[in-house]
C-alpha cells in the first residue's frame, strides 16, 4: 500500500512481512522493531481499550487498568506469535526461516506504573542455526543483567565481544 496503513493493526502485520521479506531476500540479517511506544496515548479498541496505552500503564495497581494492559500486551504478543508462525511456516535452507534465525522480544518495562525493568520479560525465540536449545523457560537469578543475554546471543552468532553495556558473563543454558 501507499503510505502508513491508517489501521495499527494493519500496519504492524505489514511491518512483519516486510521483515519476513527482508530475511527471505537475504536483505539484512539485523532488524529492530519497536511495535508501540508504551508512551503513547494510543488506543486499542480492537482489544475493547478505548483509553490511551500511557494511562493504561500507570495503573495505580487498580484492576480494571491492569485488566486492561494485559489485553494490550495480549494483543501485541499475538501479532508477534503470527509472524513466527509465518518465519516457521516459510522453507530456508534445510529447516524454515525460524531455525535459522534468533529473535529477542521484550518490553522496557516490567511494571510500568513504578517504571521498573525488575522482572523484565524477555522471550528469544529461533534456532539460531541450531546453536540455541529451545523449548526451554528459563529463569536467572534476581537482578541478572539483560546484557549477558545480549552478549550470549553474540557469542551464539560467532561474533566475538568481551563484553556489552555491563554484561558479566556468557549464559550457558540459552
Amino acid at each position: 500500500p501507499a503510505g502508513v496503513p491508517f489501521d495499527f493493526e494493519e500496519h504492524v502485520r505489514l511491518m512483519y512481512d516486510l521483515m519476513l521479506l527482508a530475511y527471505q531476500a537475504n536483505i539484512t540479517r539485523v532488524i529492530t522493531f519497536m511495535v508501540s511506544r508504551e508512551v503513547s496515548n494510543r488506543t486499542y479498541p480492537q482489544v475493547g481499550v478505548a483509553d490511551g496505552h500511557h494511562a493504561i500503564s500507570h495503573h495505580q495497581n487498580r484492576a480494571e487498568k491492569m485488566e486492561k494492559n494485559v489485553r494490550i500486551q495480549t494483543f501485541n504478543v499475538g501479532m508477534f506469535a503470527e509472524f513466527v508462525e509465518k518465519l516457521k511456516n516459510t522453507p530456508d535452507g534445510d529447516g524454515s526461516m525460524l531455525d535459522n534465525m534468533v529473535l529477542l522480544y521484550g518490553s522496557n518495562m516490567s511494571n510500568s506504573n513504578a517504571h521498573n525493568q525488575f522482572p523484565l520479560p524477555t522471550l528469544v525465540v529461533g534456532g539460531g542455526c541450531g546453536k540455541l536449545k529451545g523449548d526451554q523457560h528459563l529463569r536467572y537469578p534476581d537482578r541478572t543483567q539483560l546484557s549477558n543475554l545480549l552478549l550470549t546471543l553474540l557469542d551464539r552468532a560467532g561474533v566475538p565481544a568481551e563484553k556489552v553495556g555491563n554484561s558479566t558473563a556468557v549464559m550457558s543454558e540459552v
